[in-house]
């Protein structure tokens, strides 16, 4: 009984369209009253959308604001005439 419900889901899945699918999840996991099964779920969720936020530090922070300013007032070097200048560097060592 159990194997033929399994193989019932699965040709179910196949034949379900995305949006299909994202709504009977959305309803099984509404159902799921396990947190740590749900954290589970998240982990495994997080892993394959990326959507997982990254926390930056105050310092982090402070330090993409200043460089932000620097980039506004012209305080950078384009990659190229870097890596111009780094062969110069190294070629007249």
């Amino acid at each position: 009984m159990v194997f033929s419900n399994f193989l019932s889901l699965q040709y179910i899945f196949e034949v379900m369209t995305a949006i299909q699918l994202k709504t009977l999840l959305i309803h099984r996991i509404s159902e799921i009253n396990d947190v740590s099964f749900l954290k589970a779920l998240k982990t495994i969720l997080d892993s394959r959308t990326g959507t997982e936020v990254i926390q930056l530090t105050q310092e982090q922070l402070d330090d993409i604001i200043a460089s932000k300013k620097e980039i506004e007032q012209g305080l950078f070097i384009e990659n190229n005439a870097f890596e111009k200048e780094v062969k110069q560097w190294l070629t007249a060592r």
